[in-house]
């Protein structure tokens, strides 16, 4: 009987020996849910930053009409019409065309704003992001150069 006992005994082992408790079940959901709003949040941020400002209509926009070159290469813009509401007409070359998909001008304060989105053969989604500086005529700001993915501070000057 002795030896039953033990076998009984060995049966359960102690209680330092029995696996760790297991991840709750609630958490796994909640972790997904934490996930799925981060990223929402972050591809949030990124599409904000690729959108033009809102167009305004605006009377100074005739001050953007003309060709304006790039000093550090041989990229122009040529625009061509502003409408009241924004809508540009615009051409870019490099020194050939090289596809427009949208160019708007906005107004936002005392600043006038020009985007400028060019879809094209190694150009998938460039943007510029400009801000015509009416003491230096100069259009200043940002392009953002979507085949590597890197951004560059700009500056394009009135052609004679």
């Amino acid at each position: 009987m002795g030896k039953s006992r033990n076998l009984k005994h060995n049966a359960n082992p102690p209680r330092s020996a029995v696996a760790p408790r297991r991840f709750p079940r609630w958490a796994t959901p909640v972790l997904a849910l934490i996930v799925v709003a981060a990223i929402g949040l972050w591809w949030g941020q990124g599409r904000r930053a690729n959108t033009p400002p809102a167009p305004t209509t605006g009377v100074g926009f005739e001050k953007l009409k003309g060709r304006w070159q790039r000093p550090d290469g041989g990229y122009i813009v040529e625009v061509r019409n502003v409408g009241p509401d924004g809508k540009m007409d615009v051409a870019y070359f490099n020194p050939h065309p090289i596809n427009v998909a949208r160019a708007e001008a906005a107004q936002d304060g005392a600043v006038t704003t020009v985007f400028i989105e060019l879809r094209d053969l190694n150009y998938p989604g460039s943007i510029y992001k400009l801000a015509y500086q009416a003491d230096t005529d100069q259009l200043m700001g940002l392009y953002y150069q979507a085949a590597l993915q890197q951004q560059f501070e700009v500056i394009f000057l009135r052609m004679e």
